[in-house]
């Protein structure tokens, strides 16, 4: 089907206001992911609810968001990128309010679904830069919004603490809910809309079927640590989860317009970067949910450091500062290094970090030291990883591969704490709290995944499109500019070369 012509609007020649709006964006979404993680045990007292009650305010996000993030990726391949942006970030300021009114654990669940919608934000703003943004500016501009992610997070922590102490937890919906709003406000009238669009709708079978199987799993994986991995409900629900992605998968190969190409997901160029974002994202967002855990614990337990929410936080301050200098100097050392050797490189720090936290936990250096570890990993990984799949993804559907590779963090996001839970339930002491040994082998099997990510880096295929410096390193003639002899440019060819280079 050929492309609709999109009506631009905005300023097009604007590139920095462009990606300042999705930076604020971005890190709306980013903040209400992790911000409740130390509030948690507040949000349980206030509300008069059990701790499973008050662990759904996370898991209502996780599983929505990673129902939402494929779908709305595909929408805005479809319908227009910045239009879909701007509808994930009202329904986050939504859902924030809602969250910050909410009287009760069910209506703050369900506010928490609704924030999990703008899971889309991160793959459409990925979009939204290779289109909008100069060449040279694109591998910058994705691995620092990429590195956001990680940085979010940490600094979601780091924020949460001292504003409970001060004025509990409903504030830490105003602050996202305003930047969010803000930014939609933004993105409507700064942000040109996107020149590629496809106009093909999406199936509800295909939709329908990717949420049941996603939302299946997602319920088993949260529920075993509490009722058994061997229960009749985490059993029922994974042989559903295993059922209906087989439905799924019958359903893409036939319809005429699939959700998500399955040839995509068989790609060289990103199946090794999906794998290796599903293992990071096992290891980071389960150990940024559990290490305040840690820290928290009573020194009467034989270990921890008996810290306050706030003081836990702040410990987690090296890990938002050296994910974001990573995504500042990931496209310069990728372009020396390449981005395998870049991607491996940040596994195996984060393998490093997880492994000094399993081993020397008992002053809060050990603890800053493995968080800046961690830290540097993981915002590496995150930062080149977006800059392989973008400049892997063909024309049209850039949405949809990053917004993949989004949820595939997520997912393993779940299962990483869905693993530790079960692990620190076998080894609880009188007391309530676990024993040391079990936040040990918890953060030694974090390593591992860390590990393995890094191996996995090895398998990546660095080819994606050029820019024009590095098509002249290797040796292949640069497109004549528009206007001048020999007629319009041409899209650069896609060649083999070191490191992730800005797609056209």
């Amino acid at each position: 089907m050929p492309e609709r012509p999109a009506r631009r609007t905005g300023n097009p020649d604007c590139p920095r206001v462009v990606f300042g709006v999705l930076v604020v964006g971005v890190t709306s979404y980013t903040l209400l992911q992790s911000m409740t993680v130390p509030a948690l045990p507040l949000i349980q007292a206030e509300l008069g609810t059990s701790q499973a009650a008050a662990s759904w305010v996370l898991t209502a996000f996780l599983v929505s968001a990673s129902v939402a993030t494929p779908i709305v990726g595909r929408l805005g391949d479809a319908y227009g990128k910045t239009r879909m942006f701007v509808v994930s970030l009202a329904l986050l300021g939504v859902g924030a309010l809602g969250a910050a009114l909410a009287t009760d654990v069910r209506a703050l669940v369900a506010a928490r679904v609704v924030q999990g919608l703008a899971g889309g934000v991160l793959p459409l703003a990925f979009g939204i830069i290779r289109e909008q943004l100069p060449v040279r500016r694109v591998p910058g501009a994705v691995a620092l919004l990429s590195s956001l992610m990680s940085v979010g997070f940490g600094a979601g922590i780091v924020v949460s603490g001292p504003v409970v102490h001060i004025l509990g937890y409903r504030p830490l919906f105003l602050l996202p809910m305003a930047t969010a709003l803000l930014a939609a406000f933004a993105a409507h009238l700064l942000v040109p809309e996107s020149r590629a669009r496809t106009g093909q709708p999406v199936r509800l079978l295909s939709a329908v079927a990717l949420a049941g199987w996603l939302v299946c799993g997602l319920l088993a994986i949260s529920w075993a640590p509490t009722v058994g991995w061997t229960s009749l409900r985490t059993v029922a629900f994974m042989t559903a989860a295993t059922l209906l992605l087989v439905a799924w998968v019958l359903v893409e190969t036939h319809v005429d317009v699939p959700l998500i190409h399955l040839d995509l997901l068989l790609d060289r160029r990103v199946l090794g970067a999906n794998v290796v974002a599903l293992l990071v994202g096992v290891s980071m967002y389960a150990s940024f949910g559990y290490l305040p855990q840690l820290v928290q614990t009573p020194e009467s337990s034989g270990y921890g450091l008996g810290a306050s929410v706030a003081a836990s936080g702040y410990l987690m301050l090296p890990t938002a500062v050296l994910s974001f200098v990573a995504g500042v100097l990931s496209p310069r050392l990728g372009r020396r290094l390449g981005a395998r050797a870049l991607i491996t490189s940040g596994c195996w720090l984060s393998a490093t970090g997880l492994g000094v936290t399993a081993v020397a936990h008992d002053h809060a250096w050990q603890i800053m030291l493995a968080n800046a570890l961690t830290g540097l990993g993981s915002g590496t990984s995150f930062a080149v990883l977006a800059n392989v799949v973008v400049a892997a993804a063909p024309e049209g559907r850039v949405g949809v591969a990053t917004g993949l590779n989004a949820n595939l963090r997520t997912i393993g996001g779940a299962i990483g704490s869905a693993v530790l839970a079960s692990v620190l339930a076998q080894h609880l002491l009188p007391s309530g709290y676990p024993e040391e040994a079990g936040y040990v082998v918890a953060f030694a099997l974090l390593a591992v995944a860390s590990t393995v990510a890094g191996i996995v880096a090895f398998t990546i295929t660095e080819r994606c499109p050029q820019s024009p410096s590095a098509m002249s390193r290797a040796r292949v003639p640069w497109p004549a500019r528009p206007g001048a002899r020999g007629g319009r440019a041409r899209p650069p060819e896609v060649v083999p070369l070191r490191g992730a280079g800005p797609p056209s």
